[in-house]
């Protein structure tokens, strides 16, 4: 452990431990709290014994929903840490999405779905670096949904009671997916009465100069600096209850609103532009575009062939070079959205009923609507956006004046000339690209107790279907562009020269500054360019049993509890169906399909007490678990299982530790990707061996050199002759790629953890556990880009990698005609089977409730976590990779080394004022250039940094406050990021991480200061 994080770990620790050790708690002392029963974490429970008493809430007796295992009886404690988020914590936030309320735990990899520009808006979870795909997530104990096309949205924050994230594998208990952890989202149930509850928030940002308003200076972008209020966020909820039949029928239902106003990459000076990064001197360049809202004009023929013109801005009529001054050179990302608009409805209902004293009917329905969009910049394209035709522009053309007449035809003063036009229409609406995801999800089952209470069972059955539809803005139409363009005067008025045949054509003047013609623009645009969706859907039956051996005899002879089994059986059906509209599948190809996938499990467990209340033992416990799948598209069978033990040598202290098996079967979409094999040229990537057109000259024959060394390209098999030259460079830079064509098998992962659980009884009120967990997951199933392999080749040279760069014979280049099958000339990409990948750290918990006498109470909750291993090994020849600290090439994102979040909260004595003061610290970060070659990381030296090596340590201070007012009437202010702390600076974070260009990274708060205000009536 590093000193700083050690420093770190000790001083929170120390906050936990400060005070008094006469201190009262108002929990009940250790092994006695029934509160443990709807957690198994003594940490966790505490936190939420803690938040009840605060608000007077009474516990639930009725309904046990234990994490991390099936068997239900009192006291159940979990040999694996958990860390729960109670219903407190999401008010004191005020969060509005669940990625909100996740992105705060040290355990989760921070993601930002219902904003990140390329996504569709459904919200995933991603635990310990290893991705969504390895999180199970469940919802009173049973899945959400399908893996592919999950969506948490479907669960508004107003209606969790709790959030349950047990960490590492439990594959034996819920079956595949269940690899890095498990996340249980617990809804509140059993309304009696009527709750009104609504928040408001927005951010209150200050927009400073920083280096990023430096190079958009240098690139004539206009910056908007000081105070911004904007990004508001609405959340409405309704719910209403009835308890009827002296409480053994409950019915109760909810209504939840949640809109976001966007916010542009533009409204902050962080992402003024994007920036990337001149490695020699530390400048950062902007990135331009050449559709600038003063209009681009490429002559195609004549003495300025090649030449990139814009349209003068000061509208004198004459042509000025492309990125020579203000207006005309464009920033192409400043419409896109740093916080996405989104209108997001939730409806759902609640039933729960005693037929008998054995037999519990329940059942729980949820719907949702989410809309939102991202906007994108109205423009005119490149003719080579549809091909190599150029557009056409006769020399008589009305618009054009002398001297840009001359520019483009010279002496010819009739019939047409070929030109290349990109123009931008700043002053009419964006386009925008619209998402709309529909989701719905039914569960009940059958409950109780029998032979004498002895067994508990419980038969369930889950129905999710999510929707996702995204409709594309259409691109305007080449046929009419060409005709707007060939304009003469009939009396003295411009008209079309192919009104005939076009009457509703508008002339389009694409040779003055700033045309904003509504007019031109809806003729050109003719309608969207499509649309398309996939449908996922699961149905799961599950049945369990538990039972309490000890009622007939079968209990260790040194214990008073029995042993404890439980038995389950499993069914699941998953279907994906991808579709598509007329007008996308022509614009874009491809076919509708239908993927089906059937799961069969059984699964056992077992609880045996050995020991207990005997001196030198409080409590020596052993758990097991097996479970067995079936795949009906995996051949055979596979298995999965846990060992787990408890040894308390007084009730002060617990030992605990698990190890486990978990496997990951392929998704029905995992599988059909690795086996499907097409070929398309639209990669975006050009061969980096090969050098390349500049696009900031005139000159076409001027060219800029290879990206990559010689050193590097001899690894993907270039000849030294072709090196740095055009005969190797992509047609329009766009290198073919081969997507799928891999085989898949299960992934693997064995878990270890163990730590000790602290409850001094000389120190009421405090609960501590310290945890290792070592995640060792083999054949790692993923999705590898071209990129992926490419990066991967030039760094390594492994074969593992070289693999997905396979290059023409005798011509060496990586491009072939797709529709032709090729067998060599393309990069690979797709999902595949990886070599190893490894999650390791540590876990710390605290809680400590504190008793001031008359002057209330105060609790603090603490969760931090250490890792110390993120990474792996891409094959076994390749060099272990750590990513513990380091973002970029080979590591992505990653992790921080450490952590935490450290709440402390005082509440009044009378329980209607409670201050809460969150401290959040993010320990510092390096760019994967600048690793130690311990790390393993691939170090490309000329690219190691000098200027933005990395991050600084981060810190964030909220403040909460609530009122409850008689019991029926709550107001809450709240200030998150107080000081107002802008999010880090990550040149060519799009390049290196794959983010949006915004220039930084999602573990961070990335708007500035938010205030949110709520209130909640109960009547």
């Amino acid at each position: 452990m590093a000193f700083k994080e050690l420093l770190a770990t000790t001083c929170c620790l120390a906050a936990l431990l400060a005070a008094p050790a006469q201190a009262r708690t108002t929990t009940p002392a250790a092994g006695q709290d029934q509160d443990e029963a709807a957690i198994g974490d003594p940490v966790a429970s505490a936190k939420l014994a803690a938040d009840r008493a605060r608000i007077d809430a009474p516990a639930d007796r009725d309904e046990i929903i234990v994490t991390g295992t099936r068997i239900v009886r009192p006291n159940t404690q979990s040999a694996a840490p958990i860390t729960t988020v109670t219903t407190a914590d999401i008010a004191a936030q005020g969060a509005v999405t669940v990625e909100d309320v996740m992105n705060r735990l040290p355990q989760v990899q921070a993601n930002s779905e219902q904003n990140y520009a390329e996504s569709d808006g459904r919200q995933r979870i991603k635990l310990r670096n290893l991705g969504y795909e390895r999180t199970l997530t469940l919802l009173d104990g049973l899945r959400l949904g399908l893996q592919n096309g999950l969506d948490v949205g479907v669960i508004p924050t107003a209606l969790i009671e709790r959030i349950d994230v047990l960490n590492g594998g439990a594959s034996s208990v819920y079956g595949s997916d269940a690899i890095s952890g498990v996340v249980n989202f617990i809804l509140k149930k059993n309304y009696d009465g009527i709750s009104l509850t609504g928040n408001y928030s927005f951010f209150n940002h200050d927009n400073r100069q920083n280096a990023v308003t430096e190079a958009a200076g240098r690139a004539f972008f206009p910056v908007r600096t000081g105070m911004a209020n904007d990004g508001g966020r609405v959340d409405v909820s309704l719910t209403a209850g009835k308890s009827l039949f002296n409480g053994d029928v409950n019915v109760s239902g909810f209504v939840n609103y949640r809109q976001s106003d966007q916010v542009s990459l533009d409204d902050r000076t962080t992402s003024a532009c994007e920036v990337s990064q001149v490695v020699a001197t530390g400048v950062l360049n902007c990135t331009r575009s050449t559709y600038t809202q003063a209009g681009t004009i490429v002559p195609q023929s004549g003495a300025n062939a090649g030449r990139t013109l814009v349209n003068n801005p000061d509208g004198s009529g004459t042509f000025v070079n492309f990125n020579s001054g203000p207006g005309t050179a464009t920033d192409p990302f400043d419409n896109l959205p740093f916080q996405r608009s989104f209108k997001r409805i939730n409806a759902g209902g609640f039933l729960s009923a005693r037929l008998s004293d054995d037999i519990e009917l329940y059942s729980t329905a949820l719907f949702y609507r989410d809309r939102s969009f991202n906007t994108l910049p109205n423009r005119v394209f490149s003719f080579t956006a549809y091909g190599s035709t150029p557009f056409q522009v006769n020399c008589d053309n009305p618009f054009l004046s002398s001297s840009q007449r001359t520019t483009l035809c010279g002496a010819q003063t009739t019939g047409t000339v070929p030109l290349d036009v990109r123009y931008r229409f700043d002053g009419l609406p964006p386009v925008e690209t619209r998402y709309e995801n529909q989701g719905v999800r039914i569960s009940g089952g059958l409950r109780g107790r029998v032979l004498d209470d002895a067994w508990s069972y419980d038969v369930a059955g889950v129905f999710s279907r999510n929707k996702g539809t995204t409709n594309y803005p259409g691109f305007p139409d080449f046929a009419r562009v060409n005709r707007s363009l060939n304009v003469v005067n009939v009396n003295g008025t411009p008209a079309c020269v192919a009104r005939a045949t076009d009457p509703a054509c508008v002339p389009f003047n694409a040779f003055i500054p700033n045309n904003n013609s509504a007019a031109v623009n809806n003729y050109l645009f003719t309608d969207v360019d499509g649309t398309e969706g996939n449908v996922s859907q699961l149905w799961q039956v599950l049945a369990v049993l538990s039972g309490n051996l000890g009622k007939y005899g079968i209990t260790s002879p040194l214990a008073d509890q029995g042993v404890a089994v439980a038995f389950g059986s499993e069914f699941r059906a998953e279907r994906f169906t991808s579709t598509a509209d007329q007008q996308f599948r022509q614009t874009n190809g491809g076919t509708d399909a239908t993927y089906r996938q059937n799961v069969f499990e059984v699964n056992a467990e077992v609880q045996v007490p050995l020991i207990e209340k005997r001196r030198f033992t409080e409590l020596l416990q052993v758990n097991g678990g097996y479970r067995v799948s079936k795949y009906n598209r995996l051949d055979g069978t596979f298995n999965t299982w846990k060992v787990e033990g408890l040894w308390a040598p007084i009730a002060d202290v617990t030992f605990r530790g698990s190890y486990n098996k978990a496997q990951r079967a392929p998704t029905v979409i995992e599988a059909v990707q690795a086996s499907n094999i097409n070929y398309v040229t639209n990669g975006s990537r050009n061969d980096p061996c090969a050098s390349r057109p500049d696009p900031n000259s005139a000159n076409p024959n001027v060219r800029l050199p290879a990206t990559a060394s010689l050193q590097q390209c001899r690894l993907t098999g270039l000849p030294d002759s072709f090196y740095n030259t055009a005969a190797i460079s992509c047609p329009d830079q766009l290198c073919t790629i081969r997507n799928g064509g891999f085989g898949l098998t299960p992934e693997t992962a064995y878990t270890t953890t163990f730590g000790v659980v602290l409850r001094p009884r000389f120190l009421k009120g405090l609960t501590i556990s310290v945890d290792r967990f070592l995640i060792n997951l083999n054949d790692s199933i993923g999705y590898f880009s071209a990129n992926d392999f490419l990066n991967g080749c030039l760094t390594t040279g492994l074969d593992y990698y070289c693999r997905g760069v396979v290059r023409n014979p005798g011509s060496f280049t990586l491009s072939s005609p797709p529709a032709g099958n090729p067998t060599t000339g393309y990069i690979a990409q797709g999902t595949s089977n990886g070599y190893r990948s490894k999650s390791h750290g540590w876990d710390f918990q605290g809680q400590y409730t504190l008793g001031l006498g008359g002057a209330g109470s105060l609790d603090l909750s603490f969760n931090g976590s250490l890792m110390t291993l993120a990474g792996g090994q891409d094959s076994p020849d390749a060099v272990p990779r750590n990513c513990v600290g380091y973002y970029g090439p080979g590591c992505g994102e990653s992790l921080p080394k450490w952590k935490h979040g450290l709440r402390t909260t005082w509440t009044s004595p009378d329980k209607v004022i409670n201050l809460s003061v969150n401290w959040r610290h993010i320990a510092p970060m390096t760019i994967a250039y600048n690793a130690d070659a311990s790390t393993g990381i691939p170090i490309d030296a000329p690219q190691r940094r000098r200027f933005f090596t990395g991050v600084d340590a981060y810190d964030y201070i909220d403040l909460s406050t609530s009122f409850d007012i008689a019991k029926s009437f709550t107001l809450r202010i709240s200030v998150n990021n107080l000081f107002d702390r802008d999010p880090p600076v990550i040149p060519d974070s799009r390049n290196l991480l794959g983010l949006l260009r915004n220039n930084t990274m999602y573990n961070y708060d990335l708007l500035g200061r938010q205030i949110v205000a709520g209130a909640s009536v109960r009547f």
